[in-house]
């Protein structure tokens, strides 16, 4: 598995599906991202783009062990839950087991955040147990965006609810989810900051200690091609003109500094730095 050290911070990327996306015109993923437009950011290759256009993501948790604090940041899709991404079957896999092998078992979990509740950031927010969808992490706090939860509860749309009704409510049920402001404090070295456009309500996770720094993305991005094209947006952003603004402040702010960038869909090596590439940026890995 993947992981960094910021100062006394740790974080873990621990996989539950790659995705690769082969380009269509019919579906994009990102409609100008042709495998002619990707090939003019050379450095997105070979990590991130295959020669053919096929543009590789990744679906993974960041597990983050700080002074006293052991935080999940976006828990992916979980288990036994049919989704429409998946084609309607639902995923098998040993996530618990990874998280496990790395420390972060069930009892061990303080605090999980997600930094927007769509369908692969609050998956394994909850399990099946005994016919019953019951908290993951029994002993955690879930940190949910007060402004986030409230825009999807109020949505009237058949997989929306039943999201919500299998991987949010159930930990409101069980007494163990706070809802928080945008910018909360999670800890002396972990904070939220507002990354809006993506969800109404969307966070990005800045850690910082020791004089190090690095930021956990969310999906305020979804792959390394929008540094270096920030006007890309994918159909699925609620709000695109925000989420076009909030990728070039962000950017902004961390180019050419030593901000270690890891994104919540990077396929391998997932983290690196944002650098100034004449008018936009490239990722350098």
């Amino acid at each position: 598995m993947l992981s960094w050290k910021i100062g006394d911070v740790k974080v873990t990327r621990v996989v539950e599906m790659d995705l690769p996306i082969p380009y269509s015109p019919k579906t994009p993923f990102l409609r100008e991202a042709t495998p002619d437009a990707l090939s003019e950011m050379t450095w997105l290759y070979p990590h991130f783009v295959k020669p053919d256009g096929t543009m590789l993501l990744s679906i993974h948790a960041l597990a983050v062990e700080a002074p006293g604090l052991k935080l999940v940041v976006d828990t992916c899709i979980g288990n036994d839950k049919a989704r429409s991404m998946l084609g309607g079957e639902a995923l098998q896999t040993s996530f618990l087991e990874q998280m496990k092998e790395i420390g972060f078992g069930r009892d061990q979990v303080d605090a999980v955040v997600c930094t927007h509740l769509h369908v692969d950031h609050v998956g394994w927010n909850t399990m099946r147990e005994g016919g019953k969808w019951v908290p993951t992490f029994p002993k955690a706090r879930y940190l949910i965006g007060a402004k986030e939860f409230a825009h999807w509860r109020a949505v009237e749309q058949d997989e929306t609810m039943a999201i919500m009704a299998d991987s949010v409510q159930p930990i409101f049920d069980a007494g163990l989810a706070d809802e928080v402001e945008m910018d909360h404090r999670i800890s002396p070295e972990i904070r939220l900051i507002p990354t809006t456009g993506h969800t109404p309500g969307h966070v990005s996770v800045v850690i910082e200690s020791k004089g190090q720094t690095a930021v956990i993305t969310g999906d305020m991005l979804h792959h390394p091609a929008q540094i270096g094209r920030p006007d890309w947006t994918p159909a699925f952003d609620s709000d695109k003109d925000a989420s076009r603004a909030t990728r070039k402040a962000m950017f902004k702010d961390w180019a050419d500094k030593p901000i270690l960038v890891i994104g919540t869909h990077f396929a391998t090596p997932t983290a690196g730095h944002i650098k100034k590439d004449g008018a936009a940026y490239r990722f350098e890995v």
